[in-house]
């Protein structure tokens, strides 16, 4: 018999969407498809409760499954055969798929996607397990197996796999419209940036930097994030925007230990208008309370001021340091974000910076500054950059 090759992959959340189910499932197959364009023609094809991918006679089976294992909404995905839906087809494939392994112990897991199929999942289990003791003479251990054998039974076809791997979960990006996040290049805000993309959000990112006051190497660090990130979300949109004259001029008029909250509210102002210009419908930063000065509730209280129309996600918020620097390393960006640079934050920074600005003390201290000048300043110096997975 001539095996079928396909990756089976499963969802969760997804499927808890009700009426909105269709909507999600056609931005998964897109995505996965879309994840895996270059790796030669994948057909996503929707089934009861999962999706297959079709890879009869693909040349790169193992590379598929890893793109899929990375596409946000999937919860797990595994290489399988597809054999019809008959008893004498799922023992010839489990035969295979055992034959020339050693094991001591082993189960299989049999599931029926349709009820009516005329064994129960228990009978599977017995009939398909007796073939493996005979061929093998491995013991059946129901608990803590050495080997599992997954039988997914549908009206059609049968799925038969042995390894599953586990994907991010969440919801597939696209799904929950267009947010903008601020990227400074540090540890936390790529980490802020991928939690938002596996919540169904496309991102696109505002990066601000000092040239010419600093050298250009912010903005190299910044690309070198968004191209890992893109693997994510697969086009991504970047904009680089001058702060280093506001900067200088917010030192001209503003006492040192206020400079740090001025910052931040002047980039929330021009990242709300530069989101206003690309679709985006929240702006997402890298905070994490109480972590440095301008993180402390006051002082974030004053920067929400500031956002007109539009609510600021902290996705980061209640993470410490330590959980935040595990996953930037699972995700590929901590050795990126730790390189040295020359960051916006690090010009005409106070030593000693205010932790707590009530709000008549920030429009007493920003009545100095012609803040819409400014704020246009930004904008209008703001260069888009575009970014496609695979990257060229």
């Amino acid at each position: 018999m001539r095996l079928r090759a396909a990756v089976i992959v499963h969802y969760h959340e997804v499927s808890l969407k009700g009426g909105n189910r269709p909507l999600f499932l056609r931005r998964l197959v897109q995505n996965l498809e879309r994840a895996t364009s270059d790796l030669g023609r994948v057909r996503a094809q929707q089934l009861t409760g999962r999706i297959a991918l079709d890879l009869e006679d693909h040349p790169r089976p193992e590379a598929v499954l890893g793109r899929v294992t990375r596409v946000c909404g999937v919860a797990s995905a595994a290489l399988a055969y597809r054999v019809p839906s008959t008893l004498e087809a799922m023992k010839a494939v489990v035969r295979r798929v055992v034959e020339g392994r050693s094991f001591p112990s082993f189960r299989i897991s049999a599931r029926r996607a349709f009820k009516t199929y005329p064994m129960t999942s228990v009978e599977l289990n017995r009939a398909l397990g007796a073939l493996v003791v005979e061929a093998t003479g491995a013991r059946v251990d129901l608990h803590a197996p050495a080997l599992t054998v997954h039988v997914e039974v549908l009206p059609a076809e049968t799925f038969v796999y042995l390894d599953r791997v586990a994907g991010p979960g969440g919801l597939p990006v696209g799904a929950s419209g267009t947010v903008t996040a601020l990227l400074s290049g540090g540890i936390d805000s790529p980490v802020a940036a991928w939690r938002m993309m596996k919540r169904g959000c496309r991102v696109v990112f505002v990066h601000f930097h000092s040239v010419p006051y600093l050298p250009a190497t912010s903005q190299d660090k910044a690309r070198a994030l968004v191209g890992r990130l893109t693997e994510w979300q697969y086009r991504s949109q970047l904009l680089l925007t001058p702060l280093g004259e506001i900067q200088r001029e917010v030192v001209l008029s503003v006492p040192p230990p206020a400079r740090v909250v001025v910052y931040r509210r002047m980039m929330v102002r021009i990242a709300e208008a530069l989101a206003r210009q690309t679709g985006g419908q929240a702006l997402v930063t890298g905070e994490s309370l109480g972590q440095v000065a301008s993180q402390t509730l006051a002082n974030i209280a004053r920067t929400d001021e500031v956002a007109e129309t539009m609510p600021i996600l902290r996705p980061l918020i209640g993470m410490d340091k330590l959980e935040i620097t595990a996953e930037a390393q699972r995700l590929g960006t901590f050795e990126i974000s730790i390189e040295p640079d020359a960051d916006c934050c690090s010009l005409f920074v106070p030593r000693h910076p205010a932790t707590r600005i009530s709000p008549e003390e920030i429009v007493a201290i920003e009545a100095g500054l012609d803040v819409p000048r400014l704020v246009a300043l930004g904008v209008d110096g703001a260069k888009l950059e575009s970014f496609e997975f695979p990257l060229r």
